[in-house]
């Protein structure tokens, strides 16, 4: 080979190394860009002026920003939020979604005349009276002891706030992780609030506190077929013992203590929480 040959080839290999390490830099530029506008836009909907203020006023011991990001919850992504109840993360999430995502309120079907059948109507009227925020959520009720979440594989991100204690107290709980892993697409991620019990504590106060350990919970997730993913601290309250005459009821928002004690448990604030992270593995 001729010095020239080696000079050609050379050359030939700087452009193609300047033309890939150009690509990367348009690539990661790209992604950062798309980052900030979802997280702009995340911002934006969680300060939206339309939403409840009395639901605002508890996003310092919910840090929905922080929490719906460590879920890697993204605009265009197709969410399924589990028993939304009176809507708290609807006012954040539906918006949010609204253009490029999906929002599915997914809720258990129940009578008319109960608790839930109430609430499931009280939350369609919150929808139907504001449209332009809430006009493309999908609806979707289920069998509570024998959830399906719509179509296999369909869902980015499945998400439950403070339900697990719920299902585990009436012995649902590995019918509903089994159907978020349904739900999901294989890569997918199952993101998970819940009120946290001292490592060690037995089932039976778990059912009648309402806290749970970490260990139940991971538990339940990785027979359904999920990996933990990650942890996080966002939402702890380390002024919670999580022993209460109550239950986790004692605390707000509920406050089921005599009036006498409104101060001392309004100091402690909203329970202790573990945020947790699995995912279901991709193919």
């Amino acid at each position: 080979m001729t010095r020239t040959h080696v000079a050609l080839l050379a050359s030939g290999l700087a452009l193609a190394l300047a033309g890939c390490a150009s690509t990367t830099a348009a690539s990661t530029d790209s992604t950062a860009a798309s980052t900030a506008q979802a997280d702009a836009a995340l911002a934006a909907a969680i300060a939206d002026s339309a939403r409840d203020p009395k639901n605002m006023a508890r996003d310092a011991y919910r840090h929905p920003r922080e929490t719906l990001a460590f879920f890697q919850v993204r605009p265009d992504a197709t969410i399924i939020e589990i028993s939304p109840s009176a809507g708290w993360y609807s006012e954040i999430l539906a918006p949010y979604l609204r253009n490029g995502g999906r929002y599915v309120a997914a809720t258990g079907a129940a009578p008319a005349d109960s608790g839930g059948g109430k609430r499931n109507a009280a939350l369609q009227a919150k929808f139907g009276a504001a449209p332009t925020r809430y006009d493309r959520v999908q609806w979707l009720e289920y069998d509570g002891k024998a959830p399906v979440l719509g179509a296999a594989g369909s869902a980015d991100v499945v998400l439950t706030f403070r339900n697990v204690h719920n299902w585990v107290a009436g012995g649902s709980a590995d019918a509903y992780f089994q159907a978020f892993f349904a739900a999901l697409k294989p890569g997918g991620v199952l993101g998970v609030v819940e009120h946290r019990a001292k490592p060690g504590t037995d089932l039976d106060t778990m059912k009648k506190s309402g806290y749970l350990t970490e260990a139940l919970v991971i538990d339940h997730a990785t027979r359904a077929g999920f990996v933990l993913d990650a942890r996080s601290e966002v939402n702890a309250n380390p002024k919670d013992s999580a022993d209460h005459p109550n239950g986790v009821w004692t605390l707000p928002p509920t406050n089921r203590h005599d009036a006498g004690d409104a101060a001392k448990y309004a100091a402690i604030g909203e329970s202790d929480r573990m945020t947790l992270r699995f995912r279901k593995p991709a193919r």
